[in-house]
Order: C-alpha cells, then sequence, then structure tokens
C-alpha cells in the first residue's frame, strides 16, 4: 500500500513538473513574440529606405522592428521628433538640427552621425571648374543654408573668396573677391540640375544630382571636399534628449555603423552620399 502511495507521489510530481515546464515555455514563447520592440523612425522621401533597409533586415534578428514615418519636408521631422509622433529620425544635417533645436528649446539631440552628401558644381559645357569663362553664369540654390554652403564650396575651389568670419552661411553680399566677374543666377534646390541647360554651370545637392541621372564623383567638374569645414552638413540620427541612453536606441546606431551599411550606401547612392562616421566619428 506504501509503495503504490510512493508511486502514485511519483508519477503526480513528474505531471507537476511536466505542466509547469510546459506554461513556462508557452509564458517564455510569449514574452519572446512581445519583446520585439518597435521604433519609429522619420525619413525625409523614400532615397534613404533602401540603405535603412539593409539595417532593418539585420535589427530585425535582434527583435528591433524599424518603422518608417516618411516626411515631405524637412521641417516635419524635427516637429515630429518633439511631440513625440517618431522616436527618432535620421534625414537632417547636424547644421539644420542644431539651429531647430536652439530656435525651439526642442531637447533633442543626436546621437549618430549617418551620411554626408557633398554638393557638386555641373557643367554641360565645361570639363573643369578653371575652364569657367570670365562672367559664366552659374546657378546656385536659393535656400541661405545651401546658398552660403555653395558659396563656400566656390571658394575652396580658388573662383571667389568670401568674407572673413562669414562662417558656413555666406550670401552673395558677402563676396569680396570675384576675379572672374561670375554671375549667379539663384533657383529653387530642386531645380538646379534642370537649369544646366541655361546657364554655365550649377550647384547641385546630392539628391538631386542623382535624381537627374549625375553620379557626382564622375559627372561633376568639382565635388566638397570631406573635410573638417563641412561637418556641419553631416546628417545624423537624432533622439529626444530624455532618450539619449535607450538602449535599443544604440543598438540601431551600433547596426547603422557599420561596414555592411557602408557598402549599401556606396552601392545606392554612388558617391551622393558617403558614410560619415569613419570621417567624423561615430557621433
Amino acid at each position: 500500500m506504501k509503495r503504490k502511495r510512493r508511486t502514485g507521489l511519483i508519477i503526480f510530481s513528474i505531471l507537476v513538473i511536466i505542466v509547469v515546464v510546459g506554461i513556462g515555455s508557452i509564458i517564455h514563447q510569449r514574452l519572446d513574440k512581445t519583446s520585439t520592440k518597435t521604433v519609429r523612425l522619420g525619413l525625409v522621401g523614400t532615397d534613404s529606405e533602401p540603405v535603412w533597409d539593409n539595417v532593418r533586415k539585420r535589427l530585425k534578428k535582434q527583435g528591433i522592428n524599424i518603422e518608417y514615418v516618411v516626411f515631405n519636408d524637412y521641417v516635419q521631422p524635427d516637429v515630429a521628433l518633439k511631440e513625440g509622433k517618431i522616436d527618432m529620425h535620421s534625414c537632417l544635417t547636424r547644421y539644420y538640427f542644431e539651429s531647430y533645436n536652439r530656435e525651439q528649446n526642442a531637447h533633442l539631440t543626436s546621437i549618430g552621425n549617418t551620411v554626408i552628401s557633398p554638393l557638386g558644381v555641373y557643367s554641360h559645357k565645361y570639363q573643369k571648374i578653371q575652364d569657367l569663362p570670365e562672367g559664366a553664369t552659374i546657378a546656385i540654390p536659393n535656400e541661405p543654408t545651401t546658398l552660403g554652403r555653395g558659396l563656400n564650396v566656390l571658394q575652396s575651389a580658388g573662383l571667389i573668396k568670401v568674407k572673413k568670419g562669414s562662417g558656413i552661411k555666406p550670401s552673395l553680399k558677402d563676396i569680396v573677391s570675384n576675379p572672374k566677374h561670375l554671375q549667379f543666377k539663384e533657383v529653387d534646390p530642386a531645380t538646379t540640375a534642370r537649369a544646366l541647360n541655361s546657364v554655365d554651370a550649377s550647384i547641385i545637392n546630392g539628391n538631386y544630382a542623382v535624381a537627374a541621372k549625375l553620379n557626382p564623383k564622375k559627372d561633376s567638374i568639382y565635388l566638397e571636399p570631406v573635410n573638417k569645414a563641412a561637418k556641419p552638413y553631416v546628417n545624423i540620427i537624432a533622439v529626444q534628449e530624455k532618450n539619449k541612453d535607450n538602449k535599443v536606441y544604440k543598438e540601431i546606431v551600433k547596426a547603422y555603423q557599420t561596414e555592411q551599411t557602408e557598402k549599401a550606401i556606396n552601392k545606392t547612392y554612388k558617391g551622393a552620399q558617403e558614410a560619415a562616421w569613419p570621417i567624423y566619428g561615430r557621433n
């Protein structure tokens, strides 16, 4: 009788263990499913998606899901981030971002460098920037920051000089030396490529150059030097300041700043954008 009771207790104990292990396994599986973190990433347009697709695929294996939130201008991402409608964005230059952050007291911060898009000078008439003749007309973006950047590019090429101390945002009035008496035609940034047919040269943003089937490294007659002076134009990954140490966000930056991503950048943009972290550091 005692032997039967012991046997019964052993069987009961085994059954309890099996049930507990089974329930634990189910709970663990459910936790695994619910542990996937979804991060809302702000982008402008869809140009960046091929590179982020590469990163997103790798992050998915770590339980991090990237959800794109696409905007059609460069104002909305900062506003959405400030208001908590997105978790991070990856579409603005450091200069633009810091200007907004300062003016709006937004408490946003950069947690990683992504790419830099060198500004290029293009021409259908001349092969070298030094070949531009006396009185040549150059189309230049009319957006103040890009216009100033374009003037600094022409200065680095030796064509003009701007007033000392005018920084990264000189205006046409700040030109103090123009030996070739170059003429400037201010146009909307999106039309700088089309303007090539009516001017001697045009200063074109990398994304607009690629959209116009221009290869910055092959087709430009001068490309902005990627050096210390260009650091304000590095694109960044930004989050709310309170989330700067978020472990999931740090994993996203870590996954982005890899050799795989750099290869995806080179394949996608063909010189219109370059990986910024090997040049300017990770943040």
